[in-house]
């Protein structure tokens, strides 16, 4: 059985924490681990064969990044030069898995990576069920349980118990999410579950149901698959014959057409984590009914969710509140309104704020840098390097670089000259002159940069040699 991480989205209702060049499911939001590092977790000692993350072409270095912290070996990084919805994304994974197989075409355990899933022997125990559906041919969704009459997900109307084995239902149909009085209704009645987005089966029989329902999207992925590119640990799909598939989930494409489809009930703690109302309902409440991450003072403050990332919050006299604090934005909403928070993301992205797609910290493949101070004509970052890795050979056409060394070694090539500096020492970048920065240490290299001059943005470089194939 192989696992498919769906590690996509821009997870905009978690901003200011979530950007999109730096989404949820890379955060650590509940626990010390990345939500995509739970996830790799969750599967230990439940598959036996490859592991693959399906990325947006923006995320790939921070999914290679984090997957090798955790000490996850992927089979493939799978890039999207676009989104195009689930049932395209699982189709690459499926081409991509009957490639690398034998004989027999493999299980696919498609999983999204921004799901929390508290008890995972349940989840364990659940896989076990729709493996046995899987291998007899089945389609397998996994319900939810559900423990509200929540309206933020669609359900699953289950059907009659497959025959011989308990645990696993045919599927009555799918519905929309609902309003509060038609989901009160799916609760009264019982045999509806919310639909988790999760799925186990064969990827041949996958395949199969996507191109009897849906050949446009079986051709169009086809081809995009069939002019793949091996980059590294990458696997880049061919552009423009993914764009020209359509956008469609996979519930729309096949789960709602196939008459093999199943559903396994899953009772396990899962949430899609949608908005931060979901974090409070999942996380540890104190007798105040409040959940506090990071720096944290409150006085008669109930039922909240205070989260402090750099600095000290405090909140005096409040009931029912988010608070979430960055280093470069603060969110104050109401708890039962927080799904809106996308509008605030919808502001951001009308006054093209850089608030809404980075944070101050932004991960490259060599290392982070964090811009610490900025003003008209000036900028300074706090440069992270790691060790063995280096930046691109480059120049800038209107702006001056000063690079102090606060600890480890800099390897610096600085027009005809390369240079050793170690901590203390600096070196002067001039305008246009061709450059490079490199850590031939062991320990992280540390640095301070100025730069200074008329433009300052990151698009004012020319790259004439990187080693992460970045144009």
């Amino acid at each position: 059985m192989n696992t498919i991480i769906m590690a996509g989205g821009s997870g905009s209702r978690l901003w200011p924490s979530s950007r999109s060049l730096f989404p949820k499911q890379f955060l650590s939001v509940v626990g010390k681990d990345t939500m995509l590092q739970a996830t790799l977790a969750r599967v230990d000692g439940l598959s036996s064969g490859n592991t693959s993350v399906i990325c947006n072409e923006e995320h790939r270095f921070v999914v290679a990044q984090q997957a090798q912290e955790f000490g996850a070996e992927l089979s493939s990084i799978i890039l999207e030069p676009v989104g195009r919805n689930t049932a395209p994304a699982i189709a690459l994974a499926a081409f991509d898995a009957l490639e690398s197989a034998g004989d027999k075409a493999p299980l696919l355990l498609v999983m999204a990576a921004d799901h929390v899933i508290n008890n995972v022997a349940a989840f364990h125990a659940a896989v076990a069920v729709a493996q046995v559906q899987a291998e007899a041919g089945s389609l397998v969704t996994f319900g939810i349980v559900p423990e509200s009459a929540h309206t933020g997900y669609g359900y699953i109307q289950r059907g009659a118990e497959v025959v011989g084995q308990g645990g696993a239902y045919g599927v009555s149909r799918f519905v929309e999410k609902p309003d509060a009085g038609t989901a009160q209704g799916y609760i009264d009645a019982g045999g509806y579950y919310w639909n988790s987005g999760m799925f186990l089966f064969a990827a041949d029989v996958y395949l199969n149901e996507l191109k009897a329902f849906r050949p446009d999207i079986y051709s169009a992925c086809e081809k995009a698959f069939a002019n793949r590119q091996r980059d590294v640990d990458f696997l880049r799909i061919d552009a423009d014959a993914f764009k020209a598939c359509p956008d469609e989930s996979i519930d729309y494409a096949v789960m709602e057409k196939t008459d093999k489809a199943v559903v396994v009930p899953l009772a396990a703690g899962w949430s899609d984590v949608g908005a931060w109302s979901s974090l409070w309902e999942i996380g540890d409440q104190d007798a105040s009914g409040n959940v506090i991450s990071g720096d944290v003072l409150s006085h008669n403050t109930a039922n909240s969710y205070i989260r402090a990332e750099h600095r000290l919050v405090t909140t005096v006299g409040l009931d029912n509140v988010v608070v979430v604090e960055t280093n470069d934005a603060v969110l104050v909403a109401a708890k039962d309104q927080v799904q809106d928070v996308k509008k605030i993301v919808e502001a951001l992205k009308a006054q093209n704020r850089s608030e809404v797609s980075q944070h101050r910290h932004v991960y490259r493949p060599w290392g982070v840098y964090d811009s610490i101070d900025n003003g008209e004509r000036y900028q300074v970052k706090r440069i992270t390097v790691k060790p063995g890795a280096k930046l691109s050979v480059q120049m800038h056409h209107h702006r001056a670089e000063h690079w102090i060394v606060v600890s480890g070694t800099a390897k610096v090539t600085n027009g005809d000259k390369e240079i050793m500096l170690t901590e203390n020492q600096s070196t002067y970048i001039p305008v246009g002159v061709v450059h490079a920065l490199e850590n031939p240490g062991v320990i992280p290299l540390e640095l301070i940069e100025v730069q200074s001059g008329s433009y300052l943005g990151e698009d004012d470089i020319v790259r004439f040699e990187d080693r992460y194939g970045r144009a």
